[in-house]
């Protein structure tokens, strides 16, 4: 039942992989061909070739938190865990992307995690091995945080690059913001890889704990190699839904805010994922910081009910996957007994 399980956490793993990049490939793409710096094609060609060196480039943030953050009870209970939280994040998943919603694959996973999690404790004491105090600090801050960070500096850093073309043709301001925002793109995917690239491989680092195939004192080649290919794979098929919402529906955009807005998210998701090994959503970065450059310009250029419409499901996020874990989870209780 233990290789049962496991192998269920691989699968699902890797359909969360597919869909991550799947979904969140208008994360680096939406702005540059709405502004039309790249085609559609070079535009998913240029962010799945960066999201393959980015998953495979690092092991640190999924090594932190396996190792450091959160220890589940070891055989079936530690893998229903897994399965439930995963289950939940893809379905989630799925439904945000037929709705066009940009909406946060990693608050869907940390969510599912929870409610399976407190699932699992209800069912027969089986507490979860534990969760270290730190964990507020080192990931549910992060990840509150960012988005605010993102918005307010994006729609500062307007001001000074506005500013700086002020005497500047607009025709010359915008070639130059293009070319911009097609080195931004495969910033914006790098990040991508380094980050969300990270939550499938500390899931899989996780399962092979709790099955006791692994120390999980460093990171398998095919582990890395799995979720980089699952991950460009989702890049390649393109989630055009949510690239919409993004960069037609939510803000008029033109090629210089385009351009902050996604310099600006590709800093903060590369320093949280090298320099902080933080967990940053990229969906929520990117999308606050395209809000963020694009509200300099006038609260009209907002179409406020699809922002609030996004940002109602940001909030909903955690608690539908939490929710859905827990009811999985308890299902699949009776095979953690066998």
């Amino acid at each position: 039942m233990t290789i049962f399980l496991f192998v269920l956490v691989v699968i699902f793993a890797g359909a969360f992989a597919f869909l991550n990049g799947f979904r969140d490939a208008s994360a680096a793409v939406a702005l540059a061909v709405r502004t039309r710096a790249l085609t559609p094609t070079v535009a998913v060609l240029l962010a799945g070739f960066f999201n393959f060196i980015g998953a495979g480039l690092s092991a640190a943030l999924a090594l932190a938190i396996s190792q450091s953050w959160v220890q589940l009870p070891a055989g079936e209970n530690g893998l229903t865990i897994l399965v439930g939280g995963l289950v939940s994040a893809v379905i989630w998943g799925i439904y945000t992307w037929w709705r066009g919603i940009p909406s946060s694959s990693t608050h869907a996973l940390v969510g599912g995690l929870a409610g399976a999690g407190i699932a699992s404790v209800a069912v027969g004491g089986n507490a979860v091995g534990g969760v270290d105090t730190s964990l507020l600090f080192q990931v549910v801050l992060p990840l509150l945080l960012s988005p605010l960070i993102a918005f307010a500096g994006a729609y500062l850093l307007v001001w000074p690059a506005t500013w700086a073309a002020r005497y500047t043709p607009p025709n010359v301001v915008n070639s130059r913001s293009r070319r911009a925002q097609s080195i931004a793109v495969g910033a914006v995917a790098l990040a991508h890889g380094l980050q969300d690239g990270q939550r499938t491989s500390a899931v899989l680092l996780l399962a092979l704990l709790a099955s006791g195939l692994s120390d999980g004192s460093e990171m398998p080649v095919w582990v890395a190699l799995f979720t980089a290919i699952l991950l460009t794979a989702g890049t390649l098929a393109g989630g055009w839904r949510i690239s919409y919402t993004i960069g037609y529906r939510m803000i008029r955009m033109d090629p210089l805010r385009g351009s902050v807005a996604q310099l600006f998210s590709s800093v903060i998701l590369l320093v949280g994922a090298v320099g902080l090994h933080w967990p940053i959503s990229t969906t929520h970065t990117v999308t606050s910081a395209v809000l963020g450059a694009g509200t300099n310009q006038g609260f009209p250029a907002t179409n406020r009910k699809v922002v609030i419409r996004v940002l109602m499901f940001w909030v909903i996020t955690p608690v539908a996957t939490a929710a859905a874990a827990f009811v999985l989870a308890l299902s699949l209780s009776p095979l953690a007994q066998l």
